[in-house]
């Protein structure tokens, strides 16, 4: 959530960020109900003062005549009252509701471009993998291998699901725990999260209501099954205020996440590229607000990705995003794309994003300073890594001529020592 006494200082700011963002916004409405409603909320104000006092001084009049026109102002009064928080009734769920859709503006860094075709790409890491014979695709590997079985996972649940077995299922555990072990080391605290978790941790997050669609819901219970650890975690000092001294909070989080791909209607089909349910490895930073230290934050996670792909030997680039493909509730943000060789591409595996103040707002996430005074926090995630999407550049990559695939030897000892899945 944006600050409205920044908006209320430089509205064209926000407008221009909106643009940026291509959001479609009527600011001119929207300002004329800010207005309006802090009118009313001063009139209520004014007229509780003017209340209390005609009470006490009801009780001295001798007067009757003066007495019973002090009464009939109080009558007046209560009926003004009520007038006037009908229309905060009214006006306060359509303020509300603009508010929580009022993008926060991009970094004055951040590229400015209308979608991901303008982003801007930073550095390249890695050599792109020769082949000397036919290179296969991943599911073609898996399915020789019999470590991915996506038919029978489509028996069970339905199109973009899957079925990790054997030395698949051992694989994607070992990039798990390589990624936690690596960002424990590093100083992050490690949590279990529940993947389940109520539509304020979505709220306040900034996953709702834009990104309604994509999450599955479990309407007998008002919950929501969680598309990233970042919405837990992130939420879990909701409506706190923790000691300056706390911060930083460095959290790691590994969970199982659910995706409904609405919208992606015969887009990315086959394979393990968009699916439904998949497992993450998420870095969170909670952070005092400040600019130069969250911007140093954002930094530092996007290495500590970069760190793990050069671990798995994968080669990636690293994007800037540009403010039309950066959402509405991001202040920066980069991806990490890796190279895969059945695509002919970088493709998206991490995402970091800098959210400054926004989520920490809406979610009422605040510390206290050594002064004793309250602020808001500012929050920071990034993908560790994130599987089965981590697969296909590792089985694709590592493949050899007889369909079998070399173990990273950042992996191997997660894999009980062996080099090679046949």
């Amino acid at each position: 959530m944006i600050d409205i006494k920044k908006l209320r200082e430089n509205p064209e700011l926000f407008k221009k960020a909106a643009i940026d963002k291509g959001y479609k916004l009527d600011f001119d409405k929207f300002l004329a109900m800010d207005a309006e409603l802090l009118q009313l909320r001063q009139l209520l104000q004014d007229l509780a003062t003017e209340k209390n006092a005609a009470g006490k001084a009801i009780g001295k009049m001798k007067d009757a005549t003066e007495r019973q026109g002090a009464i009939d102002r109080v009558a007046q009064l209560k009926d003004d009252e009520k007038k006037y928080n009908d229309g905060i009734a009214e006006l306060e769920p359509q303020f509300n509701e603009m508010m929580l859709r009022i993008p926060q503006p991009a970094s004055p860094d951040s590229p400015i471009g209308k979608d991901e075709s303008e982003n801007v790409v930073t550095r390249n890491w890695g050599d792109l993998p020769k082949f000397d014979f036919e290179p296969k695709d991943h599911i073609a590997l898996g399915t020789a291998l019999g470590i991915i079985d996506q038919e029978r996972g489509v028996k069970l649940s339905g199109s973009r699901f899957y079925v990790l077995k054997g030395d698949g299922c051992l694989l994607q555990r070992a990039i798990m725990a390589l990624a936690h072990d690596m960002m424990v080391k590093k100083g992050f605290e490690p949590l279990s999260v529940p993947v389940i978790t109520r539509e304020e941790t979505f709220m306040g997050t900034g996953w709702f209501p834009e990104g309604k669609p994509q999450v599955y819901q479990i309407p007998e219970d008002d919950l929501f099954m969680i598309g990233t650890a970042e919405v837990p975690a992130t939420s879990l000092y909701m409506n706190e205020i923790l000691d300056g001294e706390e911060l930083p909070k460095k959290f790691v989080a590994q969970s199982l996440c659910f995706r409904r791909e609405a919208g992606a209607a015969g887009k990315d089909t086959a394979g393990l590229y968009r699916v439904h349910q998949f497992e993450k490895v998420e870095q969170v930073i909670i952070c005092k607000n400040d600019s130069a230290e969250s911007e140093q934050w954002h930094q530092q996670i996007v290495k500590n990705s970069e760190e793990l792909m050069q671990a798995l030997e994968l080669p990636y680039r690293v994007l800037e995003i540009c403010t039309g493909d950066m959402g509405m509730a991001k202040y920066r943000m980069y991806d990490i794309e890796t190279w895969m060789p059945s695509r002919d591409a970088y493709c998206e595996t991490h995402s970091a994003s800098n959210l400054q103040d926004f989520q920490a707002r809406r979610l009422n996430l605040r510390y206290r300073d050594e002064n004793k005074k309250v602020h808001f926090c500012h929050t920071l995630n990034n993908t560790v890594v994130a599987s089965p999407r981590v697969l296909i550049p590792v089985l694709e990559q590592y493949q050899n001529a007889d369909g079998s695939i070399r173990i990273p030897k950042a992996l191997q000892p997660y894999m009980f020592g062996r080099e090679v899945i046949k």
